[in-house]
């Protein structure tokens, strides 16, 4: 007999219906079960108050949301969704359908955590249940830890216990410890509202329309499989190709990931299964590296919260960071992509039209702002919270203070990323820069990476005005780099 005769499945950051814990465990231990979103207005009301009405990852959670809905009907049930208060209309919701039990997965955000609390604390007041299960992470808190029983702050030994963890459970690569939750063979039956409203549209909640569609994005489950099948054929060339961002490396998976329109074990599992095979396992591997990294970084921020607001290594806090009408101004121009360096201003570029960036242009953006500009890596942080289309807090957080070297594991504070020497290794023939910085065009592959170097006739026959179509520097890197190694002494002292 099920455990609960109605019980309800709320999707967050889990938007598919396949391999998916929270409603493997509803169908198993229910008879009816009832499937919500919620567009939380304590989260999107803050984008509308910045201004940001177009933003794209709104948008594609909609349209996730349409995709997830028709495979709700398509087997018997359908999706309740309300743009409230999650915190106040989950019970609501709860005491309308007259709901048992309330199944979700983890979140490991220090916000999300206190909404759950709070959540299944007004549920539990009313008599209902509360269910909460690992879904969005391989192992997570404390699954993963030293011989001396302590989490991880450096992410080699912690690769190595997460491999060996998976070897401690099954044996290395044997796949069953990554087995898909099923959702289609369970006992309880999937269900709706007699009379269901339709979803709110984004005019209804304040957002508009973006250019997501013009961008070859294609949200929901039908979406993340696309890419992945593309990416499956390249995977074996992912260690050699994902550095370079004019080349088709990536998998352009993460947004698929960060809202759940995928599961990581799915992931995981193909990159376990071409280790297997032995097949291309280097690309394999180093894929498989970067979900682990992502593992970390989640369990680097449910250990130790205070990494949303301070540095993860407290004497980085002395830091005295750039300020004042000059930084600003430095930062608005590294915002806006006015840098004067062509690979840092494409990056930006690319980031303000699309929404993504490549991997390493992060980290080297990051640098630049951090330790050629010397502003406080908070700032460039919140912009990309704020334009990222796959901004996934612990993963943003991690990486901004890699850059800054005020994380776990981070790189030395002394190494500074040389923002000429990162464009000519990884688009050495300009062609990356060449896309989303047309005035350039003209120049060779040597000049393109420093064009404020060019003697002036031969940039006005490349059609090139300093200050006018194209920016001088607006810092030397040289002179950037000594006042950063002044500026990081006091991590010495």
């Amino acid at each position: 007999m099920p455990r609960y005769d109605k019980s309800l499945v709320w999707f967050r950051r889990d938007l598919r219906c396949d391999d998916h814990a929270a409603l493997h465990y509803a169908l198993k231990e229910s008879r009816l079960v009832f499937c919500a979103f919620i567009f939380d207005k304590q989260i999107l009301d803050p984008l509308l108050v910045c201004g940001a009405r177009a933003d794209r990852r709104v948008e594609f959670i909609h349209a996730s949301l349409q995709s997830l809905d028709d495979e709700l009907k398509r087997r018997g049930g359908a999706l309740i969704v309300r743009h409230a208060d999650a915190v106040a209309v989950i019970p609501e919701l709860a005491q309308e359908l007259g709901i048992d039990a309330v199944f979700v997965n983890h979140d490991y955000e220090p916000q999300a955590i206190t909404r759950d609390n709070t959540v299944e604390k007004h549920l539990k007041a009313d008599g209902r249940a509360w269910h909460s299960y690992k879904d969005q992470v391989i192992f997570e808190k404390d699954e993963v830890l030293s011989l001396a029983g302590k989490p991880f702050s450096v992410f080699t030994p912690y690769k190595n216990a997460w491999l060996k963890n998976v070897q401690s459970i099954t044996g290395l690569f044997d796949l069953s410890c990554l087995a898909p939750h099923d959702t289609r063979s369970g006992q309880g039956t999937l269900t709706s509202p007699a009379k269901l409203s339709p979803m709110p549209s984004l005019a209804a909640m304040g957002f508009e329309t973006t250019n997501l569609s013009k961008l070859s994005i294609t949200p929901g489950m039908q979406g993340a499989q696309a890419l992945l099948d593309d990416f499956l054929p390249r995977m074996k060339n992912y260690r050699d190709a994902r550095d370079f961002p004019a080349v088709k490396g990536p998998s352009y998976l993460s947004v698929h990931l960060r809202f759940g329109t995928i599961s990581i074990r799915a992931l995981a599992r193909h990159a376990m299964q071409a280790i297997a095979s032995g097949q291309g396992n280097e690309g394999a591997m180093t894929w498989l590296s970067e979900l682990v990294w992502r593992d970390f970084y989640f369990m680097i921020l449910y250990q130790h919260p205070h990494i949303v607001q301070r540095a993860f290594k407290p004497e980085y806090d002395r830091i005295q960071w750039e300020s004042g009408s000059a930084a600003d101004a430095a930062f608005t121009a590294w915002c806006e992509g006015r840098t004067g360096y062509p690979l840092i201003d494409a990056a930006m570029l690319q980031l303000n039209q699309t929404g993504y960036m490549h991997n390493r242009l992060r980290m080297v953006t990051a640098s630049f702002l951090t330790k050629d500009l010397g502003i406080d890596w908070r700032r460039g942080e919140q912009y990309f919270a704020l334009k990222l289309n796959d901004f996934d807090l612990a993963a943003n957080n991690g990486g901004w203070q890699w850059a800054a070297s005020s994380g776990c594991d981070a790189q030395p504070y002394f190494r500074i990323f040389n923002p000429i020497t990162q464009s000519e290794k990884f688009d050495a023939e300009g062609k990356f820069i060449r896309r989303y910085l047309p005035q350039l065009a003209k120049l060779d592959t040597k000049r393109i990476h420093t064009p404020w170097l060019l003697p002036e006739a031969e940039r006005i026959k490349a059609g090139i005005t300093l200050g006018e179509n194209y920016p001088a520097p607006i810092v030397m890197h040289d002179q950037a780099r000594l006042k950063t190694l002044e500026r990081y002494a006091v991590v010495k002292k």
